[in-house]
């Protein structure tokens, strides 16, 4: 039986019935809120493992709670519209989304989509399943615990989602090497993980604007064109 919990919010009676069944099948604990404000109330008592959210909800609308989720818990979302306009997935994303999925879909490939992400590489957590010990990265004026997830830049804390903290952390385990966006999508994503790869370009804006002076001319996370993203370290500061 998997201990895994999964919030599910949709204010569609029978979409909320058909998600919460399937899920249920698969061995997942399932909580059910349906509208924004419920969502936040449950989100906080049961701290779910990933919350699936519908960005039309009555009264605050998905997009502000998905807003909220990542600012208290930086849980996985994955949201679910009626509209499959870009634009729209790239705000959901821009709030912390983990992926998308449009009305209407199958409700198996939901639950696989749902399975692919929480099919995460755990930073500090060795094959054997017991823990390693607390291995802190410092980089120049950067420095990232993978236990405590505190993150700090010349001694002032960032706070990073735990989805914006692991693409840093996987950057800044190999510094100075340039990761293309497929090569990202797999060490935080995971190799199954369905959505759009858009979503690499999105978290790296919303990091920039936590940890670069000026996001606009970025210098730690630097983009090579055609080839994907690195973190920047020079020698003196390693």
């Amino acid at each position: 039986m998997r201990s895994e919990i999964i919030l599910v919010v949709e204010d569609e009676q029978n979409i909320l019935n058909l998600i919460t069944t399937y899920l249920k099948a698969d061995g997942f604990v399932v909580h059910t809120a349906r509208d924004g404000v419920a969502a936040l109330r449950q989100a906080r008592a049961v701290k779910p493992n990933l919350v699936v959210l519908d960005v039309m909800l009555p009264g605050m609308d998905g997009l502000e709670v998905c807003k909220q989720l990542q600012a208290e818990l930086g849980v996985y979302v994955l949201m679910l519209t009626a509209r499959a306009e870009e634009v729209d997935k790239i705000v959901g994303l821009s709030v912390g989304a983990d992926d998308y999925m449009t009305k209407p879909f199958s409700p198996r490939e939901l639950v696989a989509r749902v399975k692919a992400i929480l099919r995460r590489r755990s930073h500090g957590v060795a094959l054997s399943g017991e823990i390693e010990p607390v291995r802190e990265i410092k980089l120049g004026g950067l420095t990232l615990n993978p236990d405590t997830r505190d993150v700090t830049l010349n001694g002032k804390v960032i706070d990073l989602t735990g989805r914006e903290f692991e693409l840093v952390f996987a950057m800044a385990e190999q510094p100075n090497r340039v990761f293309s966006r497929d090569q990202l999508l797999e060490r935080v994503w995971g190799s199954n993980f369905a959505g759009i790869d858009r979503v690499v370009d999105v978290h790296i804006g919303l990091i920039r604007k936590k940890l670069e002076e000026d996001p606009a001319d970025p210098k730690l996370i630097q983009t090579i064109r055609g080839v994907g993203y690195k973190l920047v370290v020079r020698r003196n500061q390693e």
